[in-house]
């Protein structure tokens, strides 16, 4: 598998009450995958897979599969503290027909390069699936540095790098130093540095409400190499990036987005609470003039 497009790490719709509603969890799919992206993520940070039990987690996989239904490739996140956890997930990934896996540094214990590779190598031998990885300083609180990044050249399921440092020195870095890990981008802010740079994927949460103007900056960046019309597209997203990234409500904001296309995508599960009337009010104008103006520079460029 070659991890080329839009990958979105789907939201979990719950009830009031926290359960997962499958109903809306369905819709959110055919959504996704009627506007055109390239893959989907179960059990990524968007889908609030820290709130959820490992028996859950591993009926998601399965769910979120049949939903599929092999339209587009299923990429299962095994993020876990213990390594054994993700090791559980990796085999649960295999066992139910997972395309590749998502494969983080465990949070809070803060290993080194050497810790995170052994961590890596022992979640990839338990798959033997594609692997891309996720490197989240921000919530992970270390890099994937040069030598964990070495250790894994041992493995040609190593293929993709989810890179959300925000670091742009790290990018140079991967592109220069590691070509045979595509680079995949996590920092939505940084989209067209990453396709500048040779990226051909964007893991991009938003896209979960917002899949035409994502595939839309794809398109022109990585595909038509246009990277004038890419940066007008950008200018145009940027005030939805500014706001799904600030005041810590990134997963209540992609939930909310989805309330603009008609799905109900529920609550976050505690602690994390559900935005304010003003904020509901900012992201839908933010998201209306955003539509408006994509369409414009879409159809000036036909």
């Amino acid at each position: 598998m070659q991890f080329e497009g839009i990958y979105t790490p789907v939201v979990t719709p719950y009830d009031d009450a926290y359960a997962i509603k499958k109903r809306e969890l369905h819709d959110v799919i055919d959504l996704l995958v009627e506007a055109g992206v390239h893959g989907l993520i179960v059990a990524g940070t968007t889908g609030e897979y820290y709130a959820q039990s490992m028996p859950e987690r591993i009926e998601l996989i399965d769910t979120v599969r049949e939903m599929i239904a092999g339209r587009v490739p299923v990429i299962v996140g095994t993020g876990a503290m213990r390594t054994e956890d993700s090791v559980a997930l990796a085999k649960a990934a295999r066992d139910k027909g997972a395309d590749a896996i998502l494969v983080a540094t465990p949070p809070y214990a803060n290993p080194n390069d050497r810790e995170i590779a052994l961590h890596c190598l022992a979640v990839d031998r338990a798959a033997n699936l594609p692997v891309m990885l996720y490197n989240y300083p921000g919530r992970m609180s270390v890099n994937m540095g040069p030598e964990c990044l070495d250790r894994l050249g041992r493995s040609p399921n190593f293929r993709a790098i989810k890179e959300s440092s925000g670091e742009p020195d790290r990018l140079h870095m991967l592109a220069r130093d590691y070509p045979h890990i595509a680079l995949s981008c996590g920092m939505d802010d940084q989209a067209l540095e990453f396709f500048a740079w040779g990226a051909r994927s964007w893991v991009c949460a938003g896209s979960n409400f917002a899949p035409e103007a994502h595939i839309a900056l794809y398109r022109a960046c990585a595909l038509e190499g246009d990277f004038t019309k890419g940066r007008a597209i950008m200018s145009a997203m940027m005030p939805l990036m500014r706001v799904l990234e600030q005041g810590g409500t990134f997963i209540q904001c992609i939930k909310h987005g989805l309330s603009t296309r008609g799905i109900d995508a529920g609550p976050p599960r505690k602690p994390l609470q559900p935005l304010n009337k003003d904020e509901k009010r900012e992201l839908e104008e933010v998201i209306r003039t955003m539509n408006t103006a994509i369409a414009a520079i879409e159809g000036a460029s036909t």
